[in-house]
């Protein structure tokens, strides 16, 4: 099948909007290949400190051809996703060792919850932890002391943290080893409905406290399909996981299998392994258009308008919204997985899962083929199905789906198109995930009623004042202001004003979770506020339209008016929480579109100034 003709026009257009990023990119990969920080380069003195506590394999970790793999964790006991990795690492070491290689943990990052932060003043330092995790994998990887990368993480800015750090050692054959999704427990539109009645005071905080812990109920990533499982898929579209790894439970013979054919697989292709694949060749702009695709056509986390351009430039590739947007133009929506659906990521994984997805868009000509994967056949391996046979590990090729409420061929989509796209107008430029919106909500016109706190939306809605037709504009949100918090806590409250028959959208420079659904929301307006961007200039009243068929996000107001208005003032930053020692992180400008990272964007500068002189 040829190349779907829009896919290949984007891929050429992020090509050569990258041609100078990506050729310094790549040469301070190779500069790290051939004169950075390796083993057989370390001194005595270095060697012997990394090597003092590893007695079983000192011999091996002596031997400068051999094949260290550096673990990088984001292990802890509180995020439900992560506990499982507590193990890993052992089981990591035994596994290496079968084939002649060792392992040892390169460094830890933070983990954090944002099921847990939601809607709390910790919430704002979600984006941000991504800049750090980045961070924490860089100090890992800096010592030098391996051949190839185990990235242990799953959530939300985890797994966009570990690969911009990862990417930064390119150099190095890395992979992604995942840990599964829980059990499914209560189904996830009980849960949303739990949550609209206790809005509304049906049901007290005895029943909702009930429905959470029946929902959120074991080891394992959450079931519905939000930001972390988002990344379990693209990770695995990109070929930078083990192939149909991304959802198979923890704590299963089938999970243990793949974890240990992942460590043997990174021996192989570690810089000294017979098949040394690094990082970097991995993620090229290929393999970025594939995971676009993706999202698109799973309905995916509008996280990952932000996410993915940062996990780009860390490799040297610029996207932007409008090559998602194109992309969305003829990618057809083929899996409908809550919150999009009725059905979770486990039911998904029965009916096909990521095989199937793959091979329908494979058939379609929606991905490109020819990129470097760290499976051994490359990235037609990814269409084919997992399972034991006794002990051993064993693919067989992706057939149909077996429930087409949940998955689909590319023939008879959900929708033609992926459902996410860019907003302009003279607010600014913003992005909307219609694949899980009612095509009579796809376009709101209401007064505007102004915020600069969520928590102010709530109380609006508990003294009657929202009982209208309302687009509600909660603004300050951004990367600048505040670390851009997700507003996830609003869905309820707006879900129910829509359930009772009003006009309602909202618009913000925030961001949502991954995991709302139907009520309509343009979302990471930019400019943002904080900067003087056309939000900072709506007011109570003001006529807004957010229309998702024409792409529009625009203020009704005479145009002499808006020009002679002034943005409102910033309100001074929150402290508590932690929240003044990421003070630095906001004060370094950089869009959502570009990924809303001050360390990215810091990175560019000093990779500018250098320029092309990088030895």
């Amino acid at each position: 099948m040829s190349l779907n003709p829009v896919v290949e026009s984007v891929t050429a257009r992020i090509i050569e909007r990258s041609k100078i990023s990506r050729r310094r990119y790549l040469a301070l990969m190779e500069r790290n290949r051939a004169k950075g920080v390796l083993r057989p380069r370390l001194a005595c003195g270095n060697l012997a400190h990394a090597i003092a506590a590893s007695s079983p394999d000192k011999p091996e970790l002596m031997r400068p051809t051999g094949t260290n793999i550096g673990i990088i964790t984001t292990y802890n006991d509180m995020l439900s996703a992560h506990q499982p990795y507590g193990r890993y690492p052992e089981q990591i070491k035994l596994f290496a060792r079968e084939v002649g290689a060792t392992a040892q943990v390169a460094g830890g990052a933070p983990a954090m919850c944002d099921g847990v932060t939601q809607g709390q003043e910790g919430m704002e330092l979600s984006l941000f932890s991504r800049d750090v995790i980045a961070m924490s994998t860089a100090v890992g990887l800096s010592h030098g002391m391996f051949e190839s990368v185990a990235l242990l993480g799953i959530c939300d800015k985890i797994v966009p943290g570990l690969l911009m750090g990862a990417l930064r050692f390119g150099h190095l054959p890395t992979m992604l080893i995942p840990a599964g999704p829980m059990p499914s427990g209560l189904p996830n539109k009980e849960k949303q409905r739990i949550r609209q009645l206790y809005v509304q005071g049906k049901v007290g905080q005895a029943e909702l406290m009930e429905a959470e812990n029946a929902s959120y109920h074991s080891a394992g990533t959450c079931t519905f399909y939000g930001t972390a499982n988002t990344n379990q898929m693209m990770v695995e579209i990109m070929g930078l996981m083990m192939p149909d790894s991304a959802f198979i439970n923890p704590n299963t013979k089938l999970r243990q299998a793949m974890t240990r054919s992942g460590i043997h697989r990174l021996a192989e292709i570690g810089l000294n392994g017979e098949d040394a694949r690094p990082l970097a060749q991995c993620v090229d702009e290929k393999a970025i258009v594939n995971a676009a695709v993706g999202l698109l056509a799973t309905g995916g986390s509008t996280n990952h308008a932000i996410h993915l351009p940062a996990i780009a430039r860390a490799a040297g590739i610029l996207i932007d919204w409008e090559d998602i947007s194109r992309l969305s133009s003829a990618v057809p929506l083929i899996t409908r997985v809550y919150p999009s659906g009725s059905e979770d990521v486990n039911a998904f994984n029965r009916v096909g899962g990521m095989p199937t997805v793959i091979a329908e868009l494979s058939s379609a000509g929606m991905l490109h083929q020819d990129i470097l994967t760290v499976s051994r056949g490359g990235f037609s391996d990814y269409a084919r199905r997992a399972s034991l046979e006794g002990d051993d590990l064993v693919y067989s090729r992706a057939k149909p789906s077996t429930d087409t409420d949940i998955l689909r061929d590319v023939t008879t989509p959900f929708r033609p198109d992926g459902g996410m796209r860019l907003m302009t107008g003279n607010l600014g430029r913003a992005i909307y995930k219609s694949s899980a919106i009612a095509a009579e909500h796809l376009t709101v016109e209401a007064p505007a009623r102004v915020f600069q706190d969520q928590h102010d939306v709530i109380t609006a809605y508990q003294n009657g004042e929202l009982e209208r037709d309302v687009v509600v504009v909660v603004r300050f949100q951004g990367p600048e202001a505040n670390g851009m918090p997700e507003l996830h806590k609003l869905t309820p409250t707006l879900g129910v004003l829509q359930d009772r028959g009003f006009k309602v959208a909202l618009l913000t420079d925030g961001r949502m979770s991954g995991a709302s659904g139907k009520v309509p929301a343009a979302i990471h307006v930019g400019p943002e506020a904080q900067v003087g961007g056309p939000i900072a200039r709506v007011r109570d009243g003001d006529m807004i339209r957010v229309c998702a068929v024409n792409g529009q996000i625009e203020v009704l107001v005479d145009a002499a008016e808006w020009d002679s208005r002034t943005p409102v003032a910033p309100p001074l930053p929150a402290l508590g929480t932690g929240r003044e020692l990421f003070a630095l992180l906001r004060s370094v400008h950089d869009p959502a579109e570009a990924g809303g990272s001050a360390m990215l964007a810091q990175m560019d500068r000093v990779i500018e100034a250098v320029g092309d002189d990088i030895h």
